[in-house]
């Protein structure tokens, strides 16, 4: 009976690891082919160091299929720069509730202002003139930038008063300063190693700026003991995105897009954790908050009421 339940135990399993097997074959020659039709020089020869690194290791089990399935799901996937772009356009549901109310309510600015000043530096640091060969960088911050701009720009329409100045600066500020690094890079620094180590390191802090804006909206949580104004969209994209860029960054070896990215996952996980602390709470708050408006409401619907009534009474008894 014993040699029985062995002879099938390892019939199952073999037949799991074929199963295996026949998914990665399936799955790796798109993924490959995914990859080498970027037609960037760098990923292909990535790519083909990988396959030397795992035809020369012995196959162990389960790792092996995981590891090879994990990079080539992170590699495929950060070759279209996707996580990053769902990063960026996870503010859309927020922008939507702004647009439908005409106010900014209580939203802070602050992240998509640091955003936006990130995006600008990475297009810097992506450039042919200080690092060549970064097209998955410039092509992506670009288009975070554009989104970070209409952001923004709805940010000016929908605010008013001192909130309206603050951001005029603040993206005034942001234009001349990346001006300015710019300027003095390109007139400086005449290496492209030189260049990339000075616009990394800005860009190292203003990445970690970026992930760390939100910290003044989880100040905001504790001391409200409400999610309300933390988009929940925002911090799961954020956690994603670090993940995957921080994944991206060590295949690489890039300290500048590994230290804001393995930080960006920290203040994630922060913002997460809040988020379930004071979701509950967030929700007795908002319902309360409808009980009150509705009672309002009815009590403004009986004061008209009211007055219509005395208004008939007073006109009847004037034409008698």
């Amino acid at each position: 009976m014993s040699r029985y339940s062995s002879t099938q135990s390892i019939i199952y399993v073999h037949v799991r690891i074929n199963f295996v097997e026949a998914g990665l074959l399936i799955f790796l020659p798109i993924c490959c082919l995914f990859i080498y039709r970027t037609n960037l020089p760098q990923i292909k020869v990535q790519l083909v160091n990988f396959f030397l690194f795992v035809a020369t290791k012995e196959r162990t089990g389960y790792i092996y299929y995981i590891l090879t399935f994990g990079f080539l799901f992170w590699y495929g996937c950060l070759a279209g720069n996707g996580t990053a772009l769902v990063l960026f356009l996870s503010p859309v549901p927020t922008f939507i509730r702004i647009w439908k109310k005409g106010s900014v309510e209580q939203y802070s600015p602050i992240p998509y202002v640091a955003t936006l000043l990130n995006c600008m530096m990475w297009v810097l640091y992506g450039l042919p003139l200080v690092h060549p060969h970064s097209m998955l960088v410039i092509t992506i911050n670009g288009t975070g930038m554009l989104i970070q701009l209409t952001y923004v720009a709805l940010f000016l329409v929908y605010s008013a008063g001192a909130a309206r100045r603050k951001v005029s600066l603040l993206l005034a500020a942001e234009v001349a300063f990346v001006g300015a690094v710019a300027a003095l890079v390109l007139a400086l620094a005449h290496t492209h190693e030189r260049r990339s180590m000075v616009v990394g390191i800005l860009c190292v802090l203003f990445g970690t700026g970026m992930y760390a804006a939100p910290l003044s909206v989880m100040k905001m949580v504790i001391q409200t003991k409400s999610v309300e104004y933390m988009p929940l969209f925002l911090s799961l994209a954020s956690l994603v995105n670090g993940i995957c860029w921080t994944a991206y960054a060590l295949i690489r070896f890039d300290l500048y897009i590994t230290i804001p990215n393995g930080l960006g996952v920290l203040f994630a996980l922060a913002q997460l954790l809040l988020y379930a602390i004071y979701y509950k709470n967030t929700q007795k708050i908002v319902e309360a908050r409808k009980r009150k408006a509705g009672q309002v409401a009815m009590t403004e619907v009986v004061v008209d009421g009211s007055r219509a009534s005395n208004n008939n009474n007073n006109g009847g008894s004037g034409t008698y």
